[in-house]
């Protein structure tokens, strides 16, 4: 576990940092501070898009639905839970399909559907998913992991993220939130930020982390995907 004084140390990093970058993913990607990186540009290049239309989200997100409108639909390999994103910032979404287009999140299938939508497409789909964003609470009944001191600062007392680039954590899938500090930690989500802090961290505490964040209130859900003849669920 690290001493107090480090952890100290890391949230003021946090506090500066956040200043100078607009998060992505799980995490964040640098863009408000200037960078000139072409894997730092996804705010900008979402800007250009028009105003969100829900509508036209719903119409052209039935292969996103193949997996993220099945409610408990687990990735093949390796197996954890693909998230839940009703509730999510919209804005969060958009980034994080931009990371999937430019190769900063290593998953070749998301990799591969981002890679066919544009710049429209993509905040479609994201105001699609999302819905309402969940409302924050202002904290969380259970016992904070000590190693929660650094994430409080980003995504908040109770885990929804206080800025609509952050992400929401509280409610998410435990093995999803495991699995994608895991990616930051090794390198498979590549964020400045992200990775720092997950360097830190034990595969205990993000362990730790992830269970408390999964518990909490408010939660995301599953958008349900329309029902087809090859679906397993009778029409309601």
């Amino acid at each position: 576990m690290k001493s107090m004084n480090s952890w100290v140390r890391a949230v003021a990093t946090a506090a500066l940092v956040t200043n100078a970058l607009s998060i992505s993913a799980l995490g964040f990607a640098a863009d408000s501070a200037g960078s000139t990186s072409s894997k730092s540009e996804a705010p900008a290049a979402a800007a250009t898009a028009g105003p969100a239309d829900v509508a036209r989200g719903k119409a052209i997100s039935y292969t996103c639905l193949g997996c993220h409108g099945v409610s408990g639909y687990r990735n093949a390999y390796p197996n954890y839970s693909v998230p839940k994103l009703v509730g999510q910032h919209p804005d969060y979404i958009v980034s994080a399909l931009h990371a999937y287009r430019a190769g900063e999140r290593s998953h070749p299938t998301m990799h591969a559907q981002s890679e066919t939508l544009s710049d429209q497409d993509i905040v479609d789909i994201a105001a699609f998913f999302a819905g309402t964003p969940v409302a924050s609470k202002g904290g969380s009944s259970a016992q904070v992991p000590a190693a929660a001191g650094v994430c409080v600062a980003c995504h908040g007392p109770d885990g929804v993220g206080s800025s609509p680039v952050l992400p929401t954590l509280s409610g998410q899938h435990q093995d999803y939130l495991a699995r994608a500090l895991h990616e930051y930690k090794y390198g498979g989500r590549k964020n400045p930020v992200m990775g720092t802090f997950a360097t830190q961290l034990s595969d205990e505490q993000i362990e730790l982390l992830a269970t408390y964040y999964s518990r909490g209130q408010p939660t995301l859900d599953t958008v349900e995907r329309p029902y087809t003849r090859f679906g397993t669920r009778p029409e309601r």
